[in-house]
């Protein structure tokens, strides 16, 4: 990308700052409110006044467990919508490059650790969050399918469980990582006996921070160029039981923890193999402790203990 080249950002404020500290400053932006991606006739109108020449596509409508199985419809709806038509109206304009991201979702729930690209459809999916994967897979094969038959450059990363600046604190609709930090920090503050951690406590996950998954995205899109997707991710996990006592311990919660069986595991492990990524010369920065850390002191205004 050349540094007056014409940039959409559809979605992820992180890459945004990221790109500005790198001297590029010439971007067309909109909020959700200004353009509802799922109206076909707002984004061809869209694209057809601002004519953007580099497309980052992380809009999505994401959630946890929860969420995901509680939204089936929605979630795999909007996703559809949104990502169907970027891509077409990408296209349809001529934009010279596109990066599509997906998530670590698409993969088996039972697939061999840590998951290399290949692995992609070659199993059932987690049953909580399968109608949003199935969309995510859409998107990846809408991108390979117009690559072929149109000759555009599309490109399609797979970034592990995110978290960082911006997330989503809503314990009806967040992640497990910003469920737990505030729950912690509540319990800490409201002097609780208990902490609730949804189900066993063993599956385990991995965890990228949204700054270097945002350097990641702009490293791809100046030196990646091949159609089969990308994972991005750190290649190292951690079990919920082991976060719990990690957070425990930076927010000094002195209560106990307490694990709800009854409520879904999810996928037991989602480990993602970045050797791919790393060969190409990208690897991450921001260790879960130090995230973590900055999490609490900029969102939830904590200095953390350890």
């Amino acid at each position: 990308m050349e540094k007056n080249a014409k940039i959409y950002i559809a979605g992820h404020r992180a890459i945004l700052r990221h790109l500005q500290a790198q001297g590029f400053d010439n971007f067309v932006l909109r909020t959700s409110k200004e353009l509802d991606l799922r109206s076909q006739q707002a984004v061809a109108d869209f694209f057809a006044k601002e004519k953007p020449e580099y497309v980052f596509l992380s809009a999505a409508r994401v959630g946890g467990i929860l969420a995901n199985k509680l939204h089936k419809g929605t979630f795999i709806y909007d996703n559809l919508m949104i990502q169907s038509h970027v891509l077409h109206e990408a296209y349809k304009n001529d934009v010279k490059k596109l990066l599509f991201l997906g998530s670590s979702c698409i993969y088996p729930k039972l697939a061999a650790q840590p998951i290399k690209e290949e692995y992609l459809l070659t199993g059932h999916l987690e049953e909580t969050n399968d109608a949003y994967a199935v969309a995510k897979i859409a998107g990846i094969q809408m991108c390979k399918a117009y690559r072929e038959q149109y000759g555009v450059n599309f490109i399609s990363a797979m970034p592990t469980n995110l978290y960082g600046e911006g997330d989503n604190y809503d314990l009806n609709a967040s992640h497990v990582l910003p469920a737990l930090l505030r729950k912690f920090v509540e319990a800490k503050q409201n002097n609780s006996p208990t902490v609730e951690i949804w189900g066993t406590g063993t599956p385990k996950r991995e965890f990228l921070n949204v700054d270097d998954l945002a350097e990641a995205c702009i490293f791809l899109m100046q030196h990646y160029n091949d159609p089969e997707i990308v994972n991005v991710g750190t290649g190292e996990d951690i079990s919920i039981k082991d976060l719990a006592i990690l957070i425990k311990e930076m927010v000094a919660f002195e209560g106990d923890l307490h694990f709800d069986t009854t409520k879904p595991d999810g996928t037991p492990r989602k480990l993602l193999d970045v050797s791919k990524i790393n060969a190409l010369g990208w690897k991450y920065n921001i260790s879960l402790r130090e995230g973590i850390r900055q999490i609490l002191q900029t969102h939830f205004q904590l200095e953390p203990v350890c």
